[in-house]
């Protein structure tokens, strides 16, 4: 099994996600995508999988601050994808790849049932 953490290291929710791994044995790699960056292929294979809507970080500061002419323009795949590449903070956190198979966000239960099956 490959498990790739993708997120930022200062963010709690990545943190919670990186802990409950870590002690339930599963070996990850961590993608800090500030430091390391993201490909158009990776945002993209998220988005084949996971909508939009889901990987935009509507609630974040990061969102707060863009001009709504930006934010009005996110209506499509691809204009998320640009702003994702543009502004990796905007993306919803962790990004969990089992296997290449997409989780987004952290909840206990959510990898209970991740991992059990």
């Amino acid at each position: 099994m490959k498990i790739t953490v993708y997120g930022i290291p200062n963010c709690d929710t990545v943190k919670k996600a990186r802990t409950w791994l870590a002690d339930h044995q599963h070996p990850f790699v961590f993608h800090d995508f500030k430091k390391q960056g993201l490909t158009r292929e990776t945002v993209a294979a998220w988005l084949a999988q996971v909508p939009r809507e889901v990987l935009v970080n509507k609630k974040g500061a990061t969102w707060r601050a863009l001009p709504d002419e930006r934010k009005a323009a996110i209506v499509d795949d691809e204009a998320a994808l640009a702003l994702m590449l543009e502004h990796p903070s905007i993306i919803k956190r962790p990004v969990l790849d089992k296997d290449g198979t997409f989780a987004v966000g952290f909840s206990d239960a959510h990898y209970q049932q991740l991992f059990n099956s």
